[in-house]
């Protein structure tokens, strides 16, 4: 499977397994043939997934995201975020997801808002809890090099109202950063294992789990799998 084959899975396999994010026609009262208007484009985020979202400036501050996503073309997808997956869920903000084709084409200023998903994929961060293990899977090995721009306009869903600036969002990207708490919550949610996936990606995927800092400043740009040196992966023997 190519790089752009890939890619489109994360648009392709969501289109029938989402948790119920894709809208009907009739609910947007709405009907085939009628004025394509009246439909809503949250209708096409079919895909679901689960990650941990941490604030860039503040490593500390880390909540379960709830990501429903579709494409906007081969290289693109954007995503809503919400705190939970019931019907009364919060709308934490967007985030934006791009190959990294298009991310190495952007100008540093610009890559500083953008983090990396390598480390959440191999070590188990990210989950598609309604897919199939084979379509996971897939959908996975196609978010693995890719890139994601997350601001949180409801910075603090604990709040009755959306209080503050945006907020903008990092990702996990070495162990030892992430609340065990937070892990354990999720794992709990969706009847998974956060070892058990690792052990299985990284059987399926032969690449090393990457290790790499947190930002020192809102102003670093990250990197994929390596502190210093040719940011590359390691291949499992």
């Amino acid at each position: 499977m190519d790089r752009r084959e890939m890619f489109g899975v994360v648009g392709a396999v969501g289109a029938g397994l989402g948790l119920g994010a894709a809208a009907k026609a009739d609910d947007h009262g709405a009907k085939p043939g009628g004025n394509a208007g009246m439909m809503a484009p949250v209708g096409g985020l079919h895909a679901h997934f689960c990650g941990i979202h941490i604030a860039k400036k503040n490593p500390k501050f880390q909540l379960i995201a709830q990501h429903y996503c579709g494409p906007l073309n081969e290289d693109t997808h954007q995503c809503l975020l919400f705190d939970s997956c019931e019907k009364n869920a919060k709308l934490l903000g967007v985030e934006y997801i791009i190959s990294d084709k298009l991310y190495q084409g952007l100008s540093k200023e610009e890559k500083k808002y953008w983090h990396p998903h390598t480390y959440e994929v191999l070590a188990g961060g990210l989950t598609a809890p309604s897919m199939k293990a084979d379509d996971e899977m897939k959908f996975m090995k196609a978010l693995l090099t890719t890139w994601g721009k997350s601001w949180h306009t409801w910075p603090d869903p604990t709040t009755a109202v959306p209080i503050g600036e945006p907020l903008l969002m990092w990702a996990v990207t070495g162990d030892g950063q992430i609340d065990d708490k937070i892990v354990a919550a999720r794992d709990k949610q969706f009847n998974v294992s956060v070892d058990k996936i690792r052990e299985q990606r990284g059987k399926e995927i032969r690449l090393e789990v990457p290790n790499v800092s947190l930002p020192k400043s809102i102003d670093d740009v990250g990197r994929q799998w390596t502190d210093t040196g040719d940011d590359k992966p390691t291949r499992k023997p």
